[in-house]
């Protein structure tokens, strides 16, 4: 694994739940702010989606990107994670 894939990884772990942010994003805190493309082929490769959120890395312009389990299981899960956020916001547990 690469330096910069690594780094991919961590800042991608660090999203919150039900939160995204943008592949470019991603690229520009990683070092590398025209590698927005290489994030996308780093996180479509990503042997541990449930650990390394990659579903919360969506296009700059906010539409899904794509998702190594289709953009269905993709909105489905951030779906879930901004109704699980509003749960623990106001104590509906």
């Amino acid at each position: 694994m690469t330096p910069f894939a690594k780094k991919v990884y961590k800042i991608v772990t660090e999203i919150p739940i039900g939160e995204v942010r943008t592949y470019k994003l991603v690229a520009q805190k990683a070092g590398k702010p025209r590698a927005y493309r290489a994030v996308g082929q780093i996180l479509k490769h990503n042997p541990y989606p449930l650990i390394i959120p990659c579903h919360r890395v969506v296009a700059s312009n906010n539409k899904l990107g794509g998702y190594i389990f289709g953009l269905k299981k993709k909105k489905l899960l951030l779906d879930l994670e901004k109704e699980i956020k509003q749960c623990l916001a106001s104590k509906r547990y």
